[in-house]
């Protein structure tokens, strides 16, 4: 944990008890102030109150008392309207800031010698596999090493701040809107299409969120950058004009006259002006398809940026096991692999399975967005059979009709079992079974991790016994 004594002896307001509301809680209380933490959800509370944090009703509470108001990244701050306790801090001057501005003040207090190193990773995808890459090169490289934020453990839970450390976190646009203080060593912006819309006004305030990974940094700082779509290619552009940080851009899709590229799994190193051969990423099973080659990149970068030397990333990159859920592979059955993607929520973060197989044996569906499948018609040829299940499995054979044979089959194991019945009896090489539904999981599944365990099950139940020891 990491104590925040900022707030020593004042009273301090803590709204939303979810994962970073209650470290940032026990942070605060650890450090010396008086914490007043609530939530709306009776659940919530309990499990507050089990973990040693004392509740007070801040609805009730004289907010002039109020050091600070803490508000968890799930908890509308601005749009489509500030929250009623937003609304109560800003009239009576309390300031709104968050879990990682906590985490930024500590590490602001501290004299330059003692200060850790932080890389932060933002962009609308690929943020959790390119934050767990990075943590894992640089602790395969012997560095001391902390991982969290919007993945896995809140930032405030880490270990305490040490100099020789490097905190290596994941921001969500939530996060970065109530981050006033961080400075990034090195910081990643991704990539950029439109998201989360209703919690940012506009795609100008989505970007204006993203924009403030790079806010503090001075020009002993990085700044890795993107440079495969439209928006963040002018920010790094306008960045390198204007920015004191030095900006290197990465590519997944064009071959850089100066940065990192990752075209056709070949990785280079273009800093110096001279393109310098890295390795091929073909080498490394947890990073396949496009996408992934961008989160390599943005990976290279990031860890060059802090020393480590090409050999070193690469065998890293050779060694990432990857992350469940994002085109995992499970297993392989009478030559058909299966692969859990089960993260993929919507059409966008769908099309990277899609564009990464041919021959796919697809399983699609549960709760639509609005957006549908069809966005994906121009991948539609690498699918050689589609298995629909949950609420959209309607709605999307009518998209399909006339152009991928479907089947609906209402619930995952049914799909499951069909996809691989029939391309065990095409019988034709590279065949993958692939779950990357493009839906929400609610309609049959709490969350898609459920989704995805259920057909790592699923496709274990399946295998022979000699086999899955080592799926």
């Amino acid at each position: 944990m990491i104590p925040i004594t900022e707030y020593a002896g004042k009273d301090v307001a803590v709204y939303g008890l979810g994962r970073t509301g209650l470290s940032a809680a026990k942070a605060l209380k650890a450090g010396g102030a008086r914490v007043h933490a609530w939530d709306d959800n009776e659940e919530t509370r309990a499990k507050a109150e089990a973990a040693g944090i004392a509740l007070s009703d801040i609805n009730k509470r004289d907010w002039q008392t109020f050091a600070a108001l803490v508000l968890s990244p799930g908890i509308p701050y601005k749009y489509p309207q500030p929250h009623r306790l937003v609304r109560m801090a800003e009239m009576t001057g309390v300031p709104v800031i968050g879990d990682m501005e906590l985490f930024a003040r500590a590490v602001q207090a501290l004299p330059e010698r003692a200060r850790p190193k932080i890389v932060a990773i933002t962009g609308t995808n690929g943020k959790s596999t390119t934050t767990a890459l990075i943590g894992h090169i640089l602790k395969q490289a012997g560095r001391d090493v902390r991982v969290g934020g919007n993945i896995g453990t809140g930032v405030l839970d880490l270990a305490a701040l040490h100099s020789n450390a490097v905190y290596v976190l994941e921001m969500s646009s939530y996060q970065l809107d109530l981050v006033k203080s961080l400075r990034c060593d090195v910081a990643v912006f991704l990539n950029l299409s439109p998201d989360h819309l209703d919690r940012h006004g506009s795609m100008d305030g989505y970007q204006a969120a993203k924009m403030r990974i790079f806010q503090n940094q001075t020009e002993k700082d990085v700044a890795v950058i993107g440079f495969d779509d439209v928006y963040t290619q002018s920010i790094a552009i306008g960045l390198s004009a204007k920015g004191p940080q030095k900006v290197v851009q990465i590519s997944s899709t064009y071959t850089l006259g100066k940065g990192i590229s990752a075209v056709d799994g070949r990785l280079y190193d273009n800093q110096s002006g001279k393109a310098e051969f890295v390795g091929k990423l073909d080498e490394c099973p947890a990073l396949l398809g496009r996408h992934n080659y961008q989160n390599a990149a943005a990976a290279y970068a990031a860890c060059r940026a802090l020393g480590l030397d090409p050999g070193t990333i690469m065998a890293g990159l050779r060694s990432f096991p990857g992350l469940a859920h994002r085109m995992e592979a499970v297993g392989e059955i009478d030559g058909i692999r299966f692969i859990n993607d089960s993260k993929a929520t919507n059409a966008q973060a769908a099309e990277q399975a899609l564009r990464s197989f041919k021959n796919i044996y697809w399983i699609a569906g549960g709760v639509p967005k609005a957006e549908g499948i069809a966005p994906l018609a121009p991948l539609f040829p690498n699918i050689t059979k589609a298995y629909l299940i949950g609420q959209a499995e309607d709605v999307f054979a009518a998209t399909l009709h006339g152009k991928v044979p479907s089947q609906v089959c209402g619930a995952l194991d049914r799909a499951v079992e069909a996809a691989y019945r029939d391309a065990k009896a095409a019988g034709e090489p590279g065949a993958v079974v692939l779950l990357s539904p493009a839906c929400a999981s609610f309609d049959q599944f709490k969350d898609y991790e459920q989704r995805g365990d259920a057909f790592r099950r699923l496709v274990q139940g399946m295998m022979p016994a000699s086999l899955k020891v080592t799926a």
